[in-house]
């Protein structure tokens, strides 16, 4: 068996989200049964972690092994020649027999847009939020300043239904950047719980609109309670942009 790793982009707008589930079509599953027919037999394929129904990826990683004597060049067109158009391995290349996509992760960005304006152009649409009213970006970069370290996120996540050993993780960088009608929140971590991210983007986008302040960041973080007080932001504006590994 030889032991592929592939990053892959996807437009998570059709799909119910990463991972194999019962009700609805995932990334992984057509991923995997692209591969089975390659290969001839069923294929299990590993992600560097999850993404919820209608995120996007711009460069989701993940791991397989065939057994086929594919070429990773080879082994990349015939993927995307099968592929649905949304769904496409950007790179492909042989890598170590213990090469773990998700558990030798080292780190991960996201990013979140939102299109900041009286109208948002049709063409953004499935990959932005829009918001009318006027954000303060610095106030947003205040709050944002506060969460950025190691800190218990349990205010910031959402249950995920499944056993969590631990809510603490390090917060690299939480940064807001707007460029026109565009406002983009990048956060980089050394791992996401589920729905940290667009947590994240929901608090911020309350203290961007002024119904909350900055200062009040800290007593939300310290509480470790996750209360409407923290909505979760749409997923259509968030992307998985990059993982890291050593």
């Amino acid at each position: 068996m030889k032991r592929f790793k592939i990053t892959v982009g996807y437009d998570g707008s059709g799909y119910s989200g990463w991972q194999v589930q019962p009700n609805g079509l995932t990334v992984q599953e057509v991923l995997e049964t692209t591969l089975a027919r390659l290969e001839g037999t069923p294929v299990k394929v590993h992600g560097s972690g999850r993404t919820d129904q209608g995120v996007h990826a711009r460069a989701q990683v993940a791991h397989f092994d065939l057994e086929k004597p594919f070429e990773a060049a080879s082994l990349r067109r015939a993927m995307n020649a099968i592929l649905p158009r949304d769904i496409r391995v950007l790179s492909a290349k042989r890598t170590r027999p213990d090469f773990h996509a998700r558990k030798q992760a080292t780190g991960k960005e996201y990013r979140y847009f939102v299109w900041n304006a009286d109208v948002m152009p049709p063409t953004e649409r499935l990959y932005h939020v829009h918001e009318t009213q006027p954000l303060d970006v610095a106030a947003m970069q205040e709050a944002a300043d506060v969460l950025v370290g190691r800190h218990d996120f349990a205010a910031f996540t959402a249950n995920p239904n499944r056993v969590v050993e631990s809510t603490v993780r390090e917060l690299f960088e939480l940064t807001v950047r707007k460029r026109g009608g565009e406002v983009v929140l990048v956060a980089r971590g050394e791992g996401f719980l589920y729905k940290m991210v667009r947590s994240l983007a929901g608090w911020l986008l309350r203290v961007g609109k002024g119904e909350v302040a900055p200062g009040d960041t800290a007593a939300i973080l310290e509480s470790r309670v996750r209360t409407a007080r923290v909505p979760t932001a749409p997923p259509e504006g968030l992307f998985l942009w990059r993982v890291w590994y050593r």
